[in-house]
């Protein structure tokens, strides 16, 4: 698997990286601009994120933003819906209008901070990117 994490936060960026090493490549961005190039490069290279774990809450381009760029791009270059990136939003913001808003911008998921291993291995397994015993699916 194949996954982004994007925060500006440095101690979330490296949990959520350390979750995540297990299942395979991770790549990190800090901002927005970063996430969006990553994904850009990602994309031109034949080699699509699986998973992208995206703060809401950062200067310049936010989560929201990125997110709705991100599906944008993907209606325009990926026709395949299994081929789309999976984008679990991640805030210390807990209000039902942030968390509905992410769903209805098409996230697949939605972590309150402070992330444990517990809650993330979960939502990897509701979004079905890893299996029950969280070994990484095939995604060929």
């Amino acid at each position: 698997m194949k996954s982004l994490v994007v925060d500006d936060d440095f101690v979330s960026r490296k949990i959520i990286q350390n979750f995540l090493l297990k299942h395979g490549e991770v790549d990190i961005a800090t901002d927005g601009k970063e996430a969006i190039n990553a994904y850009v490069i990602a994309l031109n290279e034949h080699k699509p994120y699986n998973l992208i774990c995206l703060d809401i809450m950062m200067p310049g381009i936010n989560g929201k933003e990125v997110l709705r760029t991100i599906k944008n791009l993907e209606e325009k270059n990926l026709k395949l819906i299994d081929k789309r990136v999976k984008i679990i939003m991640t805030s210390s913001l807990d209000s039902s209008e942030n968390i509905l808003g992410a769903f209805k911008d098409q996230a697949a998921g939605y972590l309150i901070k402070p992330i444990t291993l517990e809650k993330f291995n979960d939502t990897l397994d509701k979004i079905g990117v890893v299996e029950k015993k969280y070994s990484v699916k095939n995604s060929d």
